[in-house]
């Protein structure tokens, strides 16, 4: 009896001697190399489901979510909140008179156009209130739109400022000179004015203060956005530039404090953050508590006074000013609380179900595994 002689490289499609070498290449393409990966033989693990494993976490996960639901969906309902549309579609509307006259063939109506809205709180707020604008049906994720911009422009690059990017066309150029800052996301710059009045018993009204700065984000303000040639001068730096195309004033008269100015204007700034669904909020203004007994906005009568600059008739959108107070999870945001309060409630009944299902088959399951 001969003895054989054994090759694991045989067995792996790698045969010995002359033969093999000429169908070695051949023999490669088609089997995979003989490794754990490959071969499909790396160590894993599989949970084994049972009925001791299943349940337990169902019912544990229904017992964290649940809480934590109502504790969520508790402090949204406890964000005080108030929306006062001032759009003016409506003949009966306060702001429709300038609705109507925004309706030109110019962007903006050739003299600003005041009207007033009136309004009551019933509860005041006693936090610090934030004043938000909002708008709707208006496409800021659009994709030319988001393009629309020269980053290094707005980041103070001198020679963006005079050759912006292509990006920004068809606002880029404008009588043959560049547009500053460029594109359409700065040419469509909110510009309605809101101012907010208590109204006394007696009919006399006191303005209430409202802050303008600190409502950009930091890395915004401090990093995305400069002035070309620093905050100094500003005239000089933008006198071979004209400004967009729908807007009244430039960009360095955009306020009259230096270190809010140009493209650090933090009006400008929260703006030039698109937002990504067609409906959206802007921070606009803040409204500070003055003191632990004071609340930041009293119970009682309030009139909102718009200069109605910005027209939403062409895009079919309507206009609103927001004030909300915040929380620790942030505004009024009902959904997060009612998404953990429901995935709760449904592991918690499955668990039931399940458990029930066990008690009823489980036993009779065992006792036919056994031999007579």
């Amino acid at each position: 009896m001969m003895a054989s002689s054994y090759s694991a490289k045989e067995e792996d499609g790698h045969p010995s001697g002359a033969a093999g070498t000429s169908n070695s290449s051949a023999m490669k393409s088609k089997k995979p190399d003989n490794t754990a990966f490959k071969q499909q033989r790396l160590p894993a693990w599989q949970p084994i489901l049972t009925a001791g494993t299943v349940l337990p976490a169902f019912f544990v996960i229904g017992l964290i979510f649940i809480p934590i639901g109502i504790g969520l969906f508790v402090t949204s309902n406890n964000i005080k909140e108030i929306e006062i549309d001032y759009t003016g579609t409506d003949a009966s509307e306060p702001c429709y008179s300038c609705s109507d006259k925004s309706k030109g063939n110019s962007t903006e109506p050739t003299t600003p156009c005041t009207c007033e809205v009136s309004f009551n709180l019933e509860e005041p707020f006693e936090s610090n209130v934030f004043m938000y604008y909002g708008l709707s049906n208006f496409y800021q994720n659009h994709r030319r739109y988001v393009k629309s911009r020269d980053d290094s422009q707005l980041n103070g690059d001198i020679s963006s400022l005079t050759n912006p990017s292509k990006e920004c066309e068809p606002y880029r150029e404008s009588e043959k000179k560049p547009i500053a800052p460029c594109g359409a996301i700065a040419n469509s710059l909110f510009n309605d004015t809101l101012k907010l009045f208590f109204v006394f018993p007696n009919g006399s009204k006191s303005e209430i203060p409202l802050i303008k700065k600190g409502i950009a984000w930091w890395t915004d303000k401090n990093v995305k956005f400069r002035n070309p040639g620093g905050n100094n001068n500003l005239t000089a730096v933008f006198s071979g530039t004209i400004k967009p195309v729908n807007w009244k004033i430039p960009v360095y008269e955009l306020d009259t404090d230096p270190d809010n100015n140009g493209f650090i204007n933090e009006d400008f700034i929260v703006w030039m953050r698109t937002a990504a669904l067609p409906t959206f909020r802007k921070l606009y203004r803040l409204i500070e508590k003055k003191n632990s007994i004071t609340p930041a906005l009293a119970r009682g009568n309030y009139t909102l006074e718009i200069i109605y600059n910005y027209p939403v008739d062409k895009f079919e959108g309507r206009k609103r000013m927001i004030l909300s107070t915040i929380s620790w999870m942030g505004g009024k945001n009902p959904f997060l609380g009612i998404a953990y309060i429901t995935v709760g409630s449904v592991c918690f009944f499955l668990g039931v179900v399940l458990l029930i299902i066990h008690h009823k088959y489980g036993n009779r399951n065992n006792s036919a595994d056994i031999p007579n």
